[in-house]
């Protein structure tokens, strides 16, 4: 039987076709994998099905009977759940407070929070979470808190449990924990339908995946008669490499271009969120920092660009003292900037693609000259970007705004390393970018460190880290625990460190 179906649904933004009739039959109890690259059009098609976008064209069936959502009540009424990539938790309450919301339990007009802990922790038990009801959410690991969000789906008595991108800030320990839950709520009968572009989980987790290129099914197919190669084909329409080559290392460790001296920084709360950090990275090399996000790593990469100030430490590039410099002193010493947060801190949503490929380098030479900028240098600069670093746009040179997640990435890799600095503070490179994008980043990265330049690489992708770096560190609560030969370590050592499970001293 098919829980849900969908006959020829179409979704159009204008005169953007997002989804173009697409036919989805997804069976009761099972585990169905949605895949494809950035703006492909799964996330669309998912906001459908939970209430959150309402179709152009097209039926959406639950259980053979045609619906119409008008908002994800509507959806939950039905029996589909939904745990956005983005946790919608409140710290400061309790377990069963944040499963509750909205739901309380009332006696008599006042909150019966006893029956509420009770009820909670029988749902904890029977889907075996692993957590206590009457923890403070601010207390648990980044794990944790998802189960939590999976617990207020299934306390809403869901079916159907869609999960966006649900590993890209776990540790690997946890992505192991995270798939068993999966598949004993799978067990019990749950269909778990996950958003994801780590095609080596849709392996382990998933019984079908759903391929979707350019707003159209290009094929379902079962998990068992498919190889991960097969799988990036289907995405991006052409072979794609699944592991970097980076070749021998060529490290002057002679040369230090960059250099953190016991660098502490203060959290937007007042505590001490990076503390007495010191590290180099050296030329030709590439340095990964490994962590769970959370323990720092935000607060050091912000401080490294600019856009936080020290509370003592130093910060030198090159030699030459840079700590609490601005962005733009920075990019004029030698660094290139990829920040955590593209939206926020790399690009601005309501200006034209070929103006976010200038930002920071609009003041020079061919396409400024005092006063004036030369229009015809920007455009010739952008269509040659665009095109070598494959964004791809709806018009000639729209508002970044109407980009996907990963298309509005690859105008920050392009401007970035189109500008060739010395070094580059890389910082979550890859986030929300598909495969075949992915590919092509860790290319320029690689390139870059080939041509005798440095980096550092600050990923919560932990795959990332390791067949990028030469060298890697761990950071976990605001302190390098642990340095490695990339060469010579496994994600499960790897994790044990990012847990705080272990600790070692780092030493240069």
């Amino acid at each position: 039987m098919n829980i849900i179906e969908t006959h020829k649904i179409t979704k159009m933004f204008g005169k953007f076709c997002a989804n173009s009739e697409i036919d989805l039959a997804i069976r009761q109890g099972e585990i169905r994998a949605i895949i494809g690259e950035n703006g492909a059009g799964k996330t669309t098609l998912m906001n459908m099905l939970y209430g959150i976008l309402q179709p152009s064209s097209g039926e959406i069936l639950i259980r053979g009977k045609p619906v119409n959502m008008s908002s994800p009540k509507d959806a939950i009424a039905l029996g589909l759940g939904m745990v956005h990539q983005h946790f919608k938790l409140v710290p400061s309450l309790t377990v069963f407070e944040n499963i509750l919301i909205g739901a309380e339990k009332t006696r008599f007009g006042i909150i019966d929070k006893n029956e509420e802990r009770k009820q909670v922790q029988q749902l904890i038990e029977k889907y075996s979470m692993r957590l206590d009801a009457d923890d403070k959410v601010a207390s648990l690991s980044i794990g944790a808190m998802q189960r939590v969000e999976i617990l207020k789906m299934l306390y809403r008595d869901v079916e159907v449990l869609i999960l966006d991108e649900p590993t890209s800030v776990l540790t690997p320990q946890e992505v192991d924990e995270l798939i068993e839950s999966l598949r004993e709520l799978n067990r019990q009968g749950k269909t778990i339908i996950i958003i994801t572009h780590k095609l080596q989980e849709v392996k382990k987790l998933a019984h079908t995946i759903t391929v979707i290129r350019h707003g159209e099914v290009t094929g379902t197919v079962e998990s068992k008669d498919c190889s991960m190669e097969d799988l990036a084909f289907m995405m991006v329409g052409r072979p794609v490499l699944m592991n970097v080559d980076k070749g021998v290392s060529k490290i002057d460790k002679q040369n230090i271009v960059y250099e953190v001296k016991n660098l502490s920084v203060m959290g937007q709360r007042g505590n001490e969120a990076v503390h007495d950090l010191s590290l180099r990275v050296h030329k030709g090399e590439i340095l990964g920092i490994a962590g769970v996000e959370g323990n720092g790593q935000m607060e050091l990469a912000k401080t490294l660009y600019g856009m936080m100030t020290c509370a003592s430490g130093s910060v030198l590039l090159k030699g030459e003292d840079v700590t609490n410099a601005w962005p733009d002193q920075i990019r004029k010493k030698g660094a290139g900037i990829i920040p955590e947060d593209r939206y926020d801190e790399g690009l601005c949503l309501d200006m034209k693609v070929s103006q976010n490929l200038i930002a920071g380098y609009h003041d020079r030479a061919p396409i400024y000259k005092r006063p004036f900028y030369n229009s015809k240098k920007i455009k010739e600069l952008t269509r040659y970007l665009v095109e070598k670093f494959d964004i791809r746009l709806s018009a000639e040179d729209p508002n970044v705004s109407s980009l996907s997640g990963g298309n509005a990435q690859k105008i920050i890799i392009a401007r970035e390393f189109h500008a060739d600095p010395d070094f580059l503070i890389c910082c979550q490179p890859t986030r929300g970018v598909d495969v075949g994008s992915i590919e092509a980043i860790h290319k320029h990265i690689i390139d870059f460190r080939a041509a005798g330049k440095a980096v550092l690489l600050i990923s919560s992708e932990l795959s990332e880290i390791m067949s990028l770096s030469d060298r890697i560190v761990v950071m976990y609560k605001g302190e390098l625990v642990g340095e490695f030969d990339a060469a010579g370590v496994t994600a499960e050592e790897l994790g044990l460190y990012m847990a705080g499970v272990k600790r070692v001293p780092t030493a240069e």
